[in-house]
Formats: C-alpha cells, structure tokens, sequence
C-alpha cells in the first residue's frame, strides 16, 4: 500500500471509531450537554486531531504534515463564526436545550456530507482548470476585506435565510419543537417541525462557511502532491469537533468580537499567496501556519476585553 492509502485507511478506521465512541459513551438522548461534558468531547477531538498530524508527519513527512495543521486550524477558527449562527438559529426556532445535542449531530453529520461532495467538485475543477486557482485567491482577497470591513451589529435573521423561505414554500411545517420529532402527524397529514428546520439549516449553514474556508484551505495545500488527502481529514476533524466546540464556547463565543478581523487578515494573506504564485513566489508552509497562529491567537486574546454587540439576551449567558 502506499503512503496515501495507508493513511487513508487509517483515517477511516479513526473516525468510524471515535464516532461510535462518541455517540456510545459520550451522547444521550435528550440530555442536556453540560460544560464539563463539553470540555472533555473537545479535548477528545482537538487530542485525536492533533494525533493524526503526528502519524501524518510520520507516514506523509513534515510538508504534508504542517499543511494539514494549517488548514485545520483555519477551519477550526472559522467553526467559532459557525457556532455564533448556530446559537442564533436554535434561539429562533426555540429549540429545547435537551434536543440541541441531537439536532447538532445530524447536522454535523450533514455537512459532513455536503463537504465531501463540494471538496470533490473543487478538486476536480482544479485539476482539469488550474488557472481556477488565482479565481479562488482573488475571491479570499475579497472576502476577506468584505469581512474585516462588516457591520458587527449586523445580525444573521434565520427567518431572512432562503434555505428557510424555500422549506416553508414548499414543505408542509408546523413551527413548534414536538418533542424533538422531525415530523409529526395531525389530522391525517404528516408536517414537518421546528426540529427538521434547524437541522437543515445547520448543514446548510455550514456549507455557506464552506464557501470560504474550503478555498483557503485549496491555498494552504497548492504545493502539496497528496492535496486532496490534507483538505478531506482537516474538514473532516474540524467538523467533526463542531458539535462539542459549540456546548463549550456558547456562553462565551459573543466575547470574540475581533475574531472576525484575526480570519479576515488571514484569508487576505491566504488569497495573497495563492495570487503570488502566478510570479513564482511560494510561500512556504511553516510561515503560513505561523502568520495564521499569530493572527488567530491575537484577535482571540484582543476579544477577551471586548464584548460582541447584537446577542440576543437568551444568549448572553450562555443559554438558550
């Protein structure tokens, strides 16, 4: 086997066991995720990512490596912006605190899924259009001051979202949280809940996400032979970290109020270097990771003394 599928393979086995073992030891039905709880699924995920990155570095070398730290680290600091949505959205929907857990799983779940399927769309464009390439850093250029220049008081309105308009144009819903049903039946005729909403939503929310951090994570990886390896598992384990992520930063994640800025400053380095390659100027990996720690840890530190305008007051101390 070579080095690739063997770290394919080990990859599969490592997540198919880390979610039975979550869902078996870590997850209950209808139980409220409490903070220590939360803490200890999250230092499982971060530990068995960051496990990876040492098994890769052993089977796929330092480059390959480091580039997949990078990217993880992009995607985990971009699942933060995530999870301020996602507390919006179960806040609107009224979602019971013991049913967030579930919803949050087969939410996760799907995105998991579309993200394989978008991540596969731009791999083969890439490869059949490489010039698609300097597309994607003139777009982070451009999301990223799009970002860093964004009205933070400006507030996501789950009832303005189209994935919310389209279901209840053309799916049968009755906006209530029944028990945590996706779907129940009322005088002959079955309706879709409050519940199903905010699943789809969530995926669908993720992907929009995706949108950005999917072509950063191309940039990341341009000069990596294995590129397609790197961005699957730094997706994966940093979607797969989301739902844990959000029980333990949901109290807290309205405190990050220059975290947007640390991502845009990012992205704009990201969309930069991918541009720069077109005049033969690589940057090399280990001063990107650098630049994204430096910039992500800073605006994390810089927040802590800030506080985010425009959470709604069920939020403020972390709950629903």
């Amino acid at each position: 086997m070579t080095p690739d599928q063997i770290t394919y393979l080990v990859f599969g086995i490592v997540v198919v066991i880390a979610l039975i073992f979550d869902l078996g030891l870590f997850s209950k039905k209808d139980t409220e995720v409490t903070l220590r709880t939360a803490l200890y699924q999250s230092l499982f995920w971060v530990g068995l990512a960051l496990a990876f990155f040492a098994f890769m570095w052993w089977i796929e070398g330092s480059k390959a490596a480091l580039e997949y730290l990078s990217a993880y680290l992009m995607e985990k600091s971009l699942s933060i912006d995530n999870i301020f949505v996602f507390i919006l959205i179960f806040s609107f929907f009224k979602i019971r605190t013991d049913h967030i857990s579930r919803a949050l799983l087969i939410g996760v779940l799907m995105a998991i899924v579309f993200r394989i399927i978008f991540i596969y769309v731009g791999v083969v464009l890439v490869e059949r259009f490489e010039w698609i390439l300097y597309i994607f850093g003139a777009f982070l250029v451009y999301t990223g001051f799009k970002i860093f220049t964004a009205n933070q008081e400006a507030e996501f309105d789950p009832a303005a979202s189209p994935v919310y308009k389209f279901l209840n144009r053309f799916f049968p819903i009755i906006h209530e949280d029944v028990g945590g049903k996706l779907t129940v039946k009322r005088n002959g005729k079955r309706y879709y809940t409050n519940m199903f909403l905010v699943i789809v939503m969530l995926a669908t929310t993720d992907l929009v996400f995706a949108v950005d951090s999917i072509p950063a994570v191309f940039a990341i990886v341009t000069e990596s032979h294995n590129k397609e390896l790197i961005i699957y598992t730094s997706n994966i384990f940093a979607v797969l970290g989301l739902r844990a992520l959000f029980f333990l930063l949901r109290g807290v994640v309205n405190k990050f109020d220059y975290l947007q800025q640390g991502i845009a400053i990012v992205l704009i380095f990201i969309g930069l270097k991918m541009l720069v390659a077109f005049f033969d100027i690589h940057i090399p990996i280990y001063v990107s990771l650098i630049f994204i720690v430096v910039c992500l840890a800073g605006s994390i530190f810089y927040s802590i003394y800030h506080k985010r305008k425009g959470v709604p007051a069920d939020v403020e101390d972390g709950t629903l």
